[in-house]
C-alpha cells in the first residue's frame, strides 16, 4: 500500500461495511426483531435500517416500533428490545469478516503513529466489546458508539485532542457518516462494495477496499 498523501492527525472509521463485513448480520436481526409483526412490518423495517445507516440504535429502533409496528415504547420496554437486538448481533458481528483493506490500513496508522477511532452507531459497550473480542482494541485509540450521535463524538475527539478537522479523516459506509464529516470539517471517503452503486454525492471520494489514501 502507498504511503498516505499527508500526515492525517487521525483517522476515524464507521464499523459495520468499514471494518468488518457486518451489515447483513444487522439486516437479518432487524428482521427477527420484527418478525411477529409479519412479513410487511419486516420488509419496512430492514428498508428503512438500509436508508438509515449510522442512525443510532435506539433511535432507529424506537421509530421503526412507533412508525412500522404502531408501538410506542417506554424507556424499559426500549431498553429490552435493545438488549434482544444485540444478543442477536455480538455473536455473529465478532465471527464475521474483516472488510478487505481494514486490518492493513490500521496495521499501517500504527506504525505511522497516527491515531485510529470507531465511531458508530452501535452502542458504545456493545462496541467496545466487539473490537475486544476481534482482537482490534491495540489498534484504536478510543472505540464510541451511541448514544451519541456521530457528530458530536467526532467533535468531543476533535475538541480534547486539539487535531485540525481538515487534517483528519472519516471513512463510511453510510450517508450519516458523510453528514457527521461535513457537520465537523473532516475529510471523508466512502466505502462502496465493488459492483455496487455509490449512495454518495458526486463529487465524494469512493473506494471499495479500505485505505486512508484519498
Amino acid at each position: 500500500m502507498n504511503a498516505f498523501p499527508l500526515s492525517w492527525q487521525a483517522v476515524f472509521f464507521d464499523f459495520d461495511g468499514v471494518i468488518g463485513d457486518s451489515t447483513s448480520v444487522k439486516v437479518r436481526a432487524f428482521a427477527t426483531l420484527f418478525a411477529p409483526f409479519g412479513p410487511e412490518v419486516q420488509e419496512a423495517v430492514v428498508r428503512y435500517h438500509l436508508a438509515n445507516g449510522g442512525m443510532p440504535r435506539h433511535e432507529k429502533i424506537r421509530h421503526c416500533f412507533e412508525t412500522f409496528a404502531g408501538r410506542v415504547l417506554d424507556e424499559a420496554q426500549l431498553h429490552q428490545a435493545g438488549e434482544t437486538f444485540s444478543d442477536l448481533v455480538v455473536d455473529e458481528v465478532v465471527a464475521a469478516p474483516l472488510i478487505p483493506g481494514a486490518l492493513e490500513t490500521l496495521r499501517q496508522l500504527q506504525r505511522t503513529s497516527i491515531p485510529a477511532f470507531v465511531v458508530s452507531g452501535t452502542p458504545g459497550e456493545e462496541m467496545r466489546l466487539i473490537v475486544a473480542r476481534k482482537g482490534l482494541a491495540p489498534l484504536f485509540k478510543e472505540v464510541h458508539g451511541s448514544p451519541l450521535a456521530k457528530p458530536a463524538i467526532v467533535a468531543d475527539i476533535l475538541a480534547r485532542y486539539r487535531y485540525r478537522p481538515d487534517h483528519c479523516l472519516f471513512i463510511g459506509d453510510a450517508l450519516a457518516d458523510y453528514r457527521a464529516a461535513l457537520a465537523t470539517g473532516l475529510r471523508f471517503l466512502g466505502i462502496v462494495p465493488a459492483g455496487r452503486d455509490s449512495i454518495f454525492p458526486p463529487d465524494v471520494a469512493i473506494a471499495s477496499v479500505v485505505t486512508a489514501t484519498l
